[in-house]
């Protein structure tokens, strides 16, 4: 059976538009929820990492003190105990930072779950808009 809708060409435009815009609408809130949870996570992240930090100098200090007294008690001078040990510790420090800025990336903040939702929808709207 041929059923034709009661209704306007406008009106079923007005309808598809305004479809339309409300999936946008939520695939914008979509995004912004998924950057806030990303963004919480990270922030408690990086909280961790500053208390770690702060333990971890404590740690080198007293580990350095160490290691310099230990110099010391080997027979070489303080200074050039000093130095060496201020040496090593800094050329493990560069080699951190290294490796902390090639893996710290924004992309992982980015809302890719929003992204592939917005992708799938275009790719339906197209193939819906070529099915007519």
């Amino acid at each position: 059976m041929d059923r034709q809708d009661p209704r306007s060409t406008g009106s079923l435009l007005t309808d598809v538009l305004g479809s339309i815009g409300n999936l946008l609408r939520q695939e914008v809130d979509l995004a912004r929820a998924e950057v806030d949870e990303n963004l919480k996570r990270a922030g408690a992240a990086l909280g961790l990492l500053v208390a770690a930090v702060i333990l971890a100098f404590i740690g080198l200090s007293v580990l350095s003190t160490a290691a310099i007294s230990a110099l010391v008690l080997a027979g070489i001078s303080q200074l050039w105990a000093t130095l060496l040990v201020g040496l090593v510790v800094l050329l493990i420090a560069v080699i951190m930072v290294i490796i902390g800025l090639k893996r710290l990336k924004l992309s992982s903040i980015a809302p890719s779950r929003a992204a592939r939702s917005l992708k799938a929808d275009a790719h339906m709207m197209k193939e819906a808009y070529n099915d007519r």
